[in-house]
């Protein structure tokens, strides 16, 4: 087992750089310890924004490219990338209005042509934008950004990248790579069963994220000069506090900024902090004092108070940040930095520390600018194509009619309802806005609801079996967690006796193909 590159790492950088450079012809290889999206990359606060916070920080070349990506992205995956009104709401506390609305001013003009609509100031009470708000708020802002399935951002590169032949292990560690003549040896273990497997590689991309360094120092024995910052963010999710679809974006007490995010239908979606850790364990879960911070981040501005009993879900990630030195953990840059060891030869080790979710398909092209040399001969096949090529299910036809995506995709989701009349068109919008056109995959020749088999849930936030056997066949899924929150976020939309029973239903279909 030979391959051109093998990836540590399956977040979305990992499988980023994976489905890139499967295009560009190598043999690639992609372990990830757990499941994909397990960790950094389904823990974000689900947006493709370009950073509006960065500028304070002067990091310019950062936001631009992030805004940049923001069009790139609504292109390749109007499915599960959407665009959103952000609402400022603005009081004496705050920074200066003039402040705002020049950084606003540049956010709308440093990443070049936007197609989404450009920010103004705003009078409250407004119908729309001041919902849900406190009557003393007088005065605000809006602008764009766009939202994000950020798990199955993660999930559809990896689709991709196999279909172009790459190999995705999931449950499946690295417990060590060294140089040997010629290649890299590679250790891998199966979580599950525990099986050991030899491959070689010319070249490693170490995406481990938070265990960047661990890789390098544990794995690779390999000292680095460069080091990881670990930062806890932390969001929680309560019933819908206003009824219209914008978000809003609040500055707290401290000078830091929380975004409250319609989510899911009937939630709203509260982050994010900035806590720096000594290590990974103790990013697992949200502590009182951060439900505390962001509920009062909240309270300051809405009408209708929140408290520590509305939360019914909260989850809480490591952004493995690139040590710059700064003490403040808000204020260490989200930029990422690309480290080459080549060993003074031919086998290049190449680690990412840093970086964003917005930014992660920039990234892979770098990345392989910086592996190119080790290349050579590629030729044409070498070249960036990852910006003009849909994600599965993103291949949504325009219909010759000029509809912007967000109405493509709803004329694709009511061909659907055309195509099988007996299943409730609410139902196909959601899994349309889950696998696009691959929902015709998933519906098969339905003709009704019964057809698609066992149901979990209610409503449109409905789990069918025909889905859950498609997120088992084709996109890894090995776990209930795997399906229920991170393929789909049904789990939200259950109480425990149905999240019990879905669990006992999935545990058996995948019994089924994993005996």
């Amino acid at each position: 087992m030979i391959f051109d590159l093998a990836i540590i790492g399956g977040g979305i950088n990992g499988c980023g750089i994976a489905r890139d450079a499967a295009g560009r012809g190598l043999t690639v290889l992609l372990a990830e310890q757990d499941d994909l999206a397990s960790a950094t990359s389904g823990a974000s606060s689900k947006l493709i924004h370009g950073g509006l916070r960065y500028l304070e920080q002067y990091q310019f070349r950062l936001v631009r490219e992030a805004l940049q990506e923001r069009e790139v992205l609504l292109n390749i995956a109007p499915h599960i990338i959407h665009p959103l009104d952000f609402v400022v709401p603005h009081d004496r506390g705050m920074r200066p209005a003039w402040m705002i609305r020049a950084g606003l001013f540049l956010y709308d003009h440093i990443g070049g042509k936007i197609s989404l609509p450009p920010s103004r100031e705003l009078a409250f009470p407004d119908e729309r934008y001041s919902a849900g708000l406190r009557p003393a708020i007088h005065r605000g802002f809006v602008y764009s950004d766009a939202r994000v399935d950020d798990a199955r951002l993660t999930v559809l590169n990896a689709m991709s990248a196999r279909a172009l032949g790459a190999t995705i292990m999931t449950r499946t560690r690295v417990e060590e790579v060294k140089r040997a003549t010629g290649a890299w040896h590679m250790t891998l273990r199966d979580t599950v069963s525990q099986a050991t497997t030899q491959i070689h590689a010319h070249a490693i991309v170490n995406a481990a994220g938070p265990w960047v360094q661990q890789v390098l120092e544990g794995s690779a024995h390999m000292a680095t000069t460069a080091t990881v910052r670990l930062v806890k963010g932390a969001h929680i999710v309560v019933p819908r506090i206003h009824e219209q679809e914008h978000a809003y974006l609040l500055q707290n007490d401290d000078g830091r900024v929380v975004f409250v995010i319609p989510y899911e239908g009937k939630y709203s979606l509260i982050g994010t902090t900035d806590v720096a850790v000594d290590n990974i364990a103790q990013g697992g879960a949200i502590t009182d004092a951060e439900t505390r911070y962001l509920l009062r981040a909240v309270n300051r501005y809405f009408a209708r108070g929140v408290q520590a009993q509305d939360v019914v879900w909260s989850y809480a990630g490591i952004r493995p940040l690139y040590n710059d030195g700064h003490t403040n953990p808000a204020a260490v840059t989200r930029d990422y930095v690309l480290k080459v060891d080549d060993g003074n030869g031919n086998l290049p080790l190449l680690s990412i520390f840093g970086g964003k979710i917005t930014t992660y398909r920039r990234l892979a092209e770098h990345a392989l600018d910086q592996l190119r040399d080790y290349f050579p001969g590629r030729g044409a096949q070498w070249r960036e194509w990852t910006a003009t090529v849909a994600l599965p299910g993103g291949d949504v036809d325009d219909d010759g009619q000029g509809a912007d995506r967000v109405v493509r995709v709803v004329r694709y989701a009511q061909t659907l309802s055309r195509q099988h009349p007996g299943v409730p068109p609410d139902f196909i919008q959601r899994l349309v806005m889950r696998h696009g056109t691959n929902t015709a995959v998933v519906l098969q020749s339905a003709r009704v609801l019964a057809d698609l088999g066992e149901l979990f849930g209610r409503g449109l936030n409905l789990l069918c079996e025909r889905e859950i056997e498609y997120l088992i066949a084709s996109e890894w899924a090995r776990s209930t967690e795997d399906i229920l929150w991170r393929r789909t976020k049904c789990g939200l939309h259950m109480d425990n006796e149905e999240r019990a029973r879905a669990g006992d239903f999935i545990d058996k279909k995948l019994k089924a193909v994993y005996p």
